[in-house]
């Protein structure tokens, strides 16, 4: 009779709660250990939902509890609001991207668009204009990957990859266009039925193929860097740039040990620097390695000999137990475009003179370039230093354990036909902001990073001093050491764009609670997926940087990435935010770069990856495809895995960053070889050995026209 008393009582009440229109107290759930912060509270009966097969409301916790059934936990007297689940694809909260007609395109997209929308999703970018965002707070992750060596013409219907080859010049500006109509830069719907066999997953992935015009300069003949347009954003001009900028200037110093700066084998083959075998795999290219006639390499049988042990390494030491010379040449020539060495300084690391001597050549002097070099005839008359001299002094001061120091130091290498494996560069070190292959001087680096004025001459007898330049390279080096690898990396032109998502990214509602309803600065994670070693590269700014050598490594790195480690220590669990990753198999295959390096494996092709077909009789057949039909559907198979990876509500980018610049880079070699002949003096026109006429000013244009004709894919997973 009491129990039916009390539950009369308790409906009593509920109902003068409801009438009053206050919240209902689930009342047959509180008792005396109920915890007053966090409170299990039910909505007015407009809001909640009751059961169809009980009249008993389920609890919050309970396990067949919806997130609607009318529960809410209460916080110190506050509601606490759940965050928004993931939508469904046919939900009209799902992020999608939608291209108009009637959208502002009046020509290609530029590169730098695809880097902007990546701000405009997760930073603090403009909106696009060149593309419809819908329900931006709702995209939850990025992966943008670059794929150079992809071109339009591939996916063009009935493409015979066994012929392919590259058009000519007038072929491919004509494929390209002019520009004047929608034509040439609207993007292209992708039919799965008309796309080549190997390119039909890309129909399953993207709803069109974008023409986008790469980063360069038409005027001048020029292909600026797309790897530098893509990772670095522009300084936001609306806030101060004090706070904004993370400049040489603004940055937190990191005293960094000088091995951190050393160049890698690869850097070293693609600057052009002597081969020392060292850097050669082990067997038998290195085993049978001779030096040209009249070379020498310094006494290093393998890498691991520089090696210090950490307990013969002074603590806080920056040259971590190295020897380093800080080392500078002069030259003259001795015919046309043949520079003869003439001095050879060496600097050690307090700044003492080690060797500054002068060199007489083999051949005869036919000018001294006093301007530049500051050698004259009177300097050299009574010299007998030969360059085999010089060469026995620096292999008896050179040994396992001493870096190299010096600004452009693959041509001093090579005047003094001499090969050495531990190298840092100043002009390497210090990239310039548009990105290879132009470098900064070292007149501009001592101007801007160390305030000081070098190199004086000003076309005057003066010419250069190679102590002078073998101290401004030390210095430069000692105070990168000093401010850390972030310091003074080509930021004057941009931000990085790993640390602008760092410092500026914004989470939304959906997927950071009730408190970022508008948008709420927070740091956005990021993973770079690369070739090569990251931490050397604008990518080491990421908050996970994995190396690769394969393009397979890649596909795995970017599938970690976004889906994070299980412990979550060094992949965050859950996966970062932005991925970044570069796959170049298909660079290789295209003979876009260059494939002459150490350690590169061979590429991976379809035959390789998938088990062979077995005929009626049983035996094993292959169907013979071309290489480059192999590694696009490689290709394709690799995007289709990430693909599938990818979580709901996440932006796929692929991008193929340029267009061919083989004859480009043909013809600006060509025009580099005339200016070195033309500027030589006493050569006469008919005695250079290229010519350059508009002729030759027209093709390159043309040639860098195709250069800049990349394509990019979009869509949203």
């Amino acid at each position: 009779m009491g129990k039916k008393k009390n539950n009369m009582a308790n409906r009593g009440v509920a109902s003068a709660l409801a009438t009053a229109n206050l919240p209902l107290i689930n009342l047959t759930n509180l008792t005396k250990d109920t915890e007053p912060a966090a409170t299990p509270v039910a909505r007015s009966d407009s809001e909640g939902k009751s059961s169809s097969g009980s009249l008993k409301r389920p609890g919050p916790h309970d396990d067949d509890a919806d997130d609607d059934d009318g529960w809410q936990t209460i916080e110190r007297g506050r509601p606490v609001k759940k965050h928004k689940k993931i939508p469904t694809p046919n939900s009209a909260r799902y992020p999608a991207l939608h291209f108009s007609e009637k959208s502002r395109l009046q020509s290609k997209v530029n590169l730098s668009a695809f880097r902007d929308l990546i701000l405009y999703l997760f930073a603090d970018g403009p909106a696009p204009q060149w593309i419809s965002v819908s329900q931006r707070p709702e995209f939850r992750k990025v992966v943008a990957i670059m794929v150079p060596g992809l071109e339009e013409a591939m996916f063009e219907p009935g493409v015979d990859y066994s012929k392919y080859e590259t058009p000519t010049l007038d072929q491919a500006i004509k494929q390209i266009g002019d520009g004047s109509s929608p034509d040439h830069y609207y993007p292209r719907p992708l039919s799965k039925e008309a796309l080549p066999t190997s390119l039909q997953p890309f129909a399953d992935m993207f709803p069109h193929l974008w023409p986008v015009k790469a980063p360069g300069d038409d005027k001048y003949g020029r292909l600026h860097s797309p790897l530098t347009t893509m990772l670095t954003a522009p300084l936001n001009k609306n806030k101060d740039k004090s706070k904004d900028k993370a400049g040489p200037d603004s940055h937190r110093d990191i005293r960094t040990r000088i091995t951190e700066f050393l160049a890698t084998p690869e850097e070293l083959m693609d600057n052009g620097f002597p081969v020392h075998p060292a850097l050669l795999p082990e067997g038998e290219r290195r085993d049978s390695f001779k030096n040209p006639e009249g070379w020498a390499h310094t006494r290093v049988s393998k890498l691991e000999d520089g090696d210090v042990p950490e307990s013969e390494i002074q603590q806080g030491s920056i040259t971590a137990g190295r020897e380093v010379l800080a080392i500078d040449c002069e030259m003259c020539l001795t015919g046309p475009g043949e520079l003869a060495l003439t001095r050879v300084s060496l600097v050690s690391w307090d700044g003492e003179t080690v060797l500054d001597e002068l060199v007489k050549p083999e051949k005869p002097i036919t000018d001294y370039v006093t301007q530049y070099s500051g050698i004259t005839k009177e300097m050299l008359d009574p010299v007998t230093t030969t360059l085999s001299d010089i060469q026995a002094k620096l292999l008896d001061l050179l040994h396992p354990r001493t870096i190299l120091l010096g600004h452009s130091l693959d041509s001093d290498l090579k005047a003094l036909q001499l090969a050495h494996p531990f190298i840092v560069d100043t002009s390497m070190l210090f990239p310039h902001a548009r990105g290879p292959p132009l470098k900064n001087s070292l007149k501009y680096l001592a101007q801007r990073h160390l305030s000081r004025e070098v190199q004086k001459g000003g076309g005057t007898i003066n010419g250069h001093d190679s102590v002078e330049d073998a101290k401004t390279c030390l210095d430069l080096v000692k105070k990168k050491c000093e401010k850390g690898k972030a310091w003074a990396t080509g930021d004057s032109q941009g931000e990085n764009l790993f640390r602008r998502l760092a410092r500026s990214g914004t989470a939304y509602r959906a997927t950071a609670g009730p408190e970022a309803t508008g948008g709420l600065p927070v740091g956005k994670t990021s993973a770079a997926v690369e070739w090569g070693d990251v931490s050397r590269s604008a990518c080491n700014a990421a908050t996970v940087a994995i190396s690769c050598k394969t393009d397979a490594e890649v596909e795995a790195g970017v599938i970690r990435a976004v889906k994070g480690d299980p412990d979550g220590l060094e992949v965050p669990g859950g996966g970062v935010d932005f991925v970044w990753a570069r796959l170049r198999e298909l660079e290789f295959v295209q003979g876009w770069a260059n494939r002459h390096k150490p350690n590169t494996p061979p590429v991976a092709t379809v035959a390789e990856e998938t088990p062979e077909v077995q005929d009626v009789n049983g035996d094993a057949e292959k169907e013979a495809v071309s290489p480059l039909e192999e590694c696009l559907s490689t290709l394709a198979q690799r995007l289709q895995r990430i693909h599938a990876a990818l979580p709901p509500c996440t932006l796929l980018m692929v991008l193929s960053g340029t267009g061919d610049p083989r004859e480009m880079s043909r013809l600006q070699a060509m025009h580099s070889q005339f200016k070195k002949e033309y500027n030589t003096p006493g050569t006469k026109w008919d005695q250079l050995s290229v010519k350059w006429t508009t002729d030759e000013e027209d093709a390159l244009r043309k040639a860098v026209k195709v250069a800049r004709a990349g394509v990019g894919f979009l869509s949203v997973k």
